[in-house]
Order: C-alpha cells, then structure tokens, then sequence
C-alpha cells in the first residue's frame, strides 16, 4: 500500500509547473488527485499556453495516483462550491488542498515602482495569487476540517525569513507571494482547533515549462541554460516541490510545521528525499550565499 493511499487531494492551479509537480508527486504516493485549472484539451486560458489539466491527470495515474481534472477559475465562486461539492459527493473528504494557483507570470512588470507599473496587471496579479486561494479555502476547509490530519499547503515565492528584508522586484508581486505566506500563518491558526495544519512552501529556482522555454532548454538538457545564466546550475525540476509537499502530507508530526514558511531544500533535508536527478538543491541558501555575495557559479555544496 503506498502511503497516501486513501487520501484525498485538491491541487487548485495544477495545469502546469510547481502545480503539475505537486499532483504529480501526490499520485506518486497513491493519492487520488484533483486537478484545477482553466485549460483543458477544448478550451485554453488567457496565458495561450498548450498545457492542460488533462495532462496533468493522466501523469498522476501513471505514477500510480487517481488523477480527477476539473475546470475551475477560482475567481468565481460558483465554480469552486460545485467543485467541493463534486469533491464530497464522489470521495466524501479532502485531506490535502494545495492552493497553487498563480497565473502572473505575463502579467509582472520587473524593478518597475508602482506608480509606473500598469495597474490593471498589477491588481489582476493580486486577484489570481490572492483571492484565488481566499475564495478556495473559504469552500475547501469546510469539508477538509470534518476529520483530523488535514493539510493546507499555501505555494508562493521564497521563505518568510528570506523576503523579510528583500524587495521582491515589484511591489504587487512582493505583495501577492508574501500575503500567501500570511495566509498560511493564519489559516494555521484557525485550523489548530481541528487537528489540522497549513504551512507555506516555496520551490527554489524552478524548471517549469515556461522557465525552460525562457533558457532555451528541455528538462533532458537543461544544464545547458547555465550559458544564458551560470546560476541556473542551481535550479530544480518541478517535481522536487511536489516531493516535498507528498513529504510533509506523509509525516505524521506534520503539525510541528504548523504556520511555518519553509523551502523546498529545507524540507530535502528533513524529509531526506531529492530531485529527480539524485541531488539535493537548497537554492535559497544558495542565493544568499553564492549569488547575492557576488561570487562565481558554484553550486557544489548546495546540491
């Protein structure tokens, strides 16, 4: 019996990247996994981009997982109940919402002040990180608190402790990955009551699709982005978040990480597992050691 068999998962924004991993890695561990998302193989999101929930889907049934994918925005209420809804009717629990649902990758204006960064995609930013997952807790935790265990997995942009004293290159991207990490703090709290846990978790440098379309790369040879940047010796494959959120759904002190902020290399090494490739990247360390002190690409010793 693998150890998430049994459980049952929501992965709202698994199209694609730290989503598709997640799921992924979730089905891996024999869970049955809901895959939210906009794009299906009939209908494409505003992004134009060709991954779809159906995919996904399919990969967590060849891993060994259930895979379940449904069309959601989850800026419309309506869709999200019918889905918890879908969710209870067919498997009458949630044990793991993973809120992941993002979407600004087009939308990010980088080191521009706000009141020169456009507006309209500024706050559209806010509303695909932000209300997202406040619309999708509101409706999931309602089922997901009726027994013991749960988890609540909030996915943002680097640690607490890392992006207390940075500037996240934009003020409504800075704004929009920190108030997850806020959001898991209290969901944390008001979860507590009921034996249940939320914590946020960041991936490093990820390799997703539109990351490996940016380097020129596949994820075969990926290697070969370190031309464009040296530093992307110490990026990650998507499947490592996913790694670490199956990690954290498995332990059954999970609740000590209740309200925490963690990375993806930190939990590597609480959980001992690595990438795909056998290592163990810690990119934030990393980060703060190698590539802000300014000295040359080097990641030996930080995978």
């Amino acid at each position: 019996m693998k150890p998430l068999e049994g459980k049952v998962a929501l992965v709202a924004g698994g199209t694609r990247g730290a989503g598709r991993g997640i799921a992924m890695e979730l089905g891996a561990a024999g869970a049955t996994v809901y895959i939210t998302g906009r794009t299906t193989r009939k209908q494409i999101s505003e992004y134009g981009r060709p991954e779809t929930i159906e995919e996904t889907a399919e990969l967590v049934t060849e891993l060994g997982g259930i895979g379940i994918p449904v069309q959601v925005d989850h800026l419309v209420p309506e869709q999200v109940a019918s889905l918890i809804e879908k969710i209870e009717k067919e498997q009458g629990k949630l044990d793991i919402l993973v809120n992941d649902i993002w979407g600004g990758e087009y939308l990010m204006e980088w080191d521009t002040p706000v009141w020169q960064h456009s507006l309209d995609k500024g706050l559209r930013m806010l509303r695909l990180g932000v209300e997202t997952h406040l619309i999708t807790s509101h409706y999931a935790l309602k089922l997901l608190i009726q027994n013991k265990g749960g988890l609540v997995v909030e996915i943002t942009d680097g640690t607490d402790d890392y992006n207390a004293d940075r500037y996240r290159l934009s003020l409504f991207y800075d704004l929009t990955k920190q108030s997850a990490i806020r959001m898991a703090k209290s969901l944390a709290h008001e979860l507590a009551p009921h034996e249940c846990t939320a914590l946020a978790i960041t991936p490093g440098w990820m390799r997703s699709e539109i990351m490996l379309e940016v380097f020129g790369v596949t994820e075969e040879n990926w290697r070969d982005g370190t031309k464009k940047d040296p530093h992307f010796i110490i990026s990650e494959s998507p499947r490592y978040i996913g790694r670490t959120v199956a990690a954290v759904a498995m332990d059954e002190k999970k609740h000590e990480l209740n309200g925490s902020s963690c990375s993806s290399g930190e939990l590597a090494k609480r959980y001992h597992f690595t990438d795909i490739d056998g290592s163990q990247p810690d990119c934030f360390r990393y980060l703060q050691e190698v590539q802000e002190a300014g000295k040359p690409a080097n990641a030996e010793g930080y995978r």
